[in-house]
């Protein structure tokens, strides 16, 4: 009787097999990523080219004159800054005068709009008919394209406009202008100020409305419990714990009114009498609006100029919303 010879199987090489898939995993990474940055490619070089490109382009031409039609520049260093700061004596004025309405409009914009705002939000929160429609309604100004708003604000504020026609229908003549609410210059920048905050207040009612959903309602129940009636609720519950949502709302309403200028170039353009110019509309009128002169270094010293401040000012929003969590 012979014994079957048993042959037993062969060790599989588990290294070598693991290292294999270690390799082929890599390799399949390294494609997707590449196939990733093969996507993003187009994107970074439009970045690079229209983006970094041009703010480097505005930085070295805030150090220089130039009129956009000469083949070459006049570097003046920091003179740019220093006329518009201090040492022209033309200019300087006029920027200082600027500056002074274009704080006031950082001012009185966040305040009009929190004073728009959170009421509005509380009244839809408490109301239950309709709720969809009437937010919808009050959003409106928001998505509405601003140039359109712009001009119907225009005709509104006409010496012939609505807003004139109603209030001699009202009997209350004595407060309309014959010139035009943005013909007068006692009445030209309040008016704006009004509009642009009429503009702002849809997205400050939605981040209030926001915040007080998100409310534990608890909290309003324990503070009803120990007797504290709506306006006391309102002023010692809900508003403290909307502090970051009103921070956000003052701050970016301040970038805008620092920023912005559209509504100043198409209401008004400056008038009366430069009355409601800003620096923004400045530092556009000093690119494009100037004749052949060269102006176009001090317009992008006075953007840059804005340009820091507005970076200040995320500065203050991100550590006072981080101060607030």
């Amino acid at each position: 009787m012979t014994s079957a010879t048993v042959t037993a199987p062969a060790p599989q090489d588990k290294p070598e097999s693991s290292a294999a898939a270690a390799s082929g995993r890599r390799r399949r990474r390294t494609r997707e990523a590449l196939t990733g940055y093969a996507f993003v490619l187009p994107a970074v070089a439009l970045f690079a080219v229209m983006g970094l490109y041009t703010v480097g382009y505005g930085l070295a031409l805030s150090f220089a004159r130039w009129n956009g039609f000469t083949p070459n520049w006049t570097w003046v260093g920091v003179g740019n800054y220093l006329d518009l700061l201090y040492r022209d004596p033309i200019l300087a004025p006029e920027t200082r005068d600027d500056a002074v309405r274009t704080l006031v409009v950082m001012v009185a914009v966040p305040a009009l709009t929190i004073l728009g705002g959170f009421p509005l939000a509380v009244a839809l929160h408490r109301i239950r008919f309709l709720r969809s429609m009437f937010r919808t309604v009050f959003f409106l100004p928001n998505v509405t394209a601003g140039i359109a708003v712009f001009y119907a604000w225009t005709y509104v504020l006409q010496p012939s406009g609505s807003l004139n026609y109603i209030l001699r229908h009202l009997g209350l003549g004595s407060l309309a202008q014959p010139q035009g609410f943005l013909g007068n210059p006692a009445t030209a920048l309040p008016t704006l100020i009004v509009v642009m905050a009429w503009s702002a207040i849809p997205v400050a009612m939605i981040l209030y409305l926001t915040g007080i959903q998100a409310i534990d309602p608890s909290l309003l129940d324990a503070a009803r419990t120990d007797g504290a009636g709506e306006l006391r609720t309102m002023t010692a519950v809900v508003w403290p714990l909307l502090r970051p949502i009103t921070a956000a709302v003052i701050l970016l309403n301040m970038r805008d009114a620092l920023q912005g200028f559209q509504i100043f170039l198409i209401m008004t353009n400056g008038g009366p009498g430069g009355h409601t110019e800003v620096l923004g509309l400045e530092a556009y009128n000093l690119a494009f609006f100037d004749g052949l002169k060269p102006t176009l270094g001090l317009s992008s010293a006075l953007g840059w100029m804005l340009f820091v401040v507005a970076l200040l000012l995320a500065g203050v929003n991100i550590r006072m919303l981080r101060s607030r969590t």
